[in-house]
């Protein structure tokens, strides 16, 4: 039986008056693994902020959890999409992970010896344990995705969301890191915004086309009519190991 953890319905929300979600209506269940795809300035960023209670709607109910998104927060661990370090600043790989310890109110002197524990637990499942002395600069973009992982998942979520996590890592990267998310899917949903359209051949369950309104496919496959109303251009997709596939042109309106 699936379980709802995140209800969206009516959804609308605009930047300077300019709509940039418009209708939008999801069910992610517990246990999926659903990829938001679709262009650049589509909205894919802004939803997830979105069910984050990181924005707030213009219009329309976001239920996560059985609550508000921000009564939520403690269930979900989150990645951005651009995570800033000062390459000059000696801070350690433990020390990141560290991080998504931290509880409103406290410091950084204040880390329990559970909360070490849980950060070198999280570190190993990683495969990443041996680098924890490390300093970040020392790290491929690939092992800074891993750390950066690391703090979203060291506080045991429920769900994990995580906003293009292979922009910054090659393809032997990137695909050792859905390898991994695969394998966290397990006991943790995920939610991953991409604009990747090769990752559904492998790895996810489900499928959100985003631009302004959301087009849902509760299966990892992307329909024809999902890319015309979503991308509103041909499209090109490259599966993993298989021959890619080109998309008619539309015909002009």
């Amino acid at each position: 039986m699936k379980i709802p953890i995140i209800e969206i319905n009516d959804l609308c929300f605009s930047y300077n008056r300019h709509p940039v979600l418009t209708d939008v209506n999801l069910t992610v269940c517990r246990g999926d693994f659903l990829a938001i795809l679709g262009p650049n300035g589509g909205g894919k960023s802004t939803l997830l902020k979105l069910m984050l209670g990181l924005l707030k709607p213009e219009r329309g109910t976001i239920c996560v959890f059985g609550k508000p998104p921000r009564k939520a927060a403690h269930c979900i661990g989150y990645m951005p999409q651009e995570i800033s370090i000062n390459k000059g600043f000696p801070i350690s790989v433990m020390d990141v992970v560290l991080m998504g310890r931290l509880q409103p109110g406290t410091g950084w002197s204040r880390y329990t010896k559970r909360d070490r524990m849980s950060a070198q637990k999280t570190l190993e499942h990683m495969d990443m344990a041996d680098y924890r002395n490390y300093h970040m600069e020392e790290l491929s973009g690939g092992q800074r995705q891993r750390v950066f992982i690391a703090r979203a998942l060291v506080s045991e979520p429920e769900a994990l969301f995580l906003d293009e996590p292979t922009s910054s890592v090659d393809t032997k990267g990137q695909t050792e890191l859905y390898d991994l998310l695969k394998s966290l899917n397990e006991t943790v949903t995920i939610i991953v915004v991409s604009h990747d359209l090769s990752i559904v051949s492998s790895y996810i369950k489900s499928l959100a086309c985003v631009n302004q309104r959301l087009f849902f496919h509760d299966a990892p496959e992307i329909t024809r009519d999902m890319l015309e109303m979503a991308y509103h251009c041909p499209v090109e997709l490259i599966a993993h190991g298989m021959p890619h596939r080109v998309l008619p042109l539309h015909e002009d309106e």
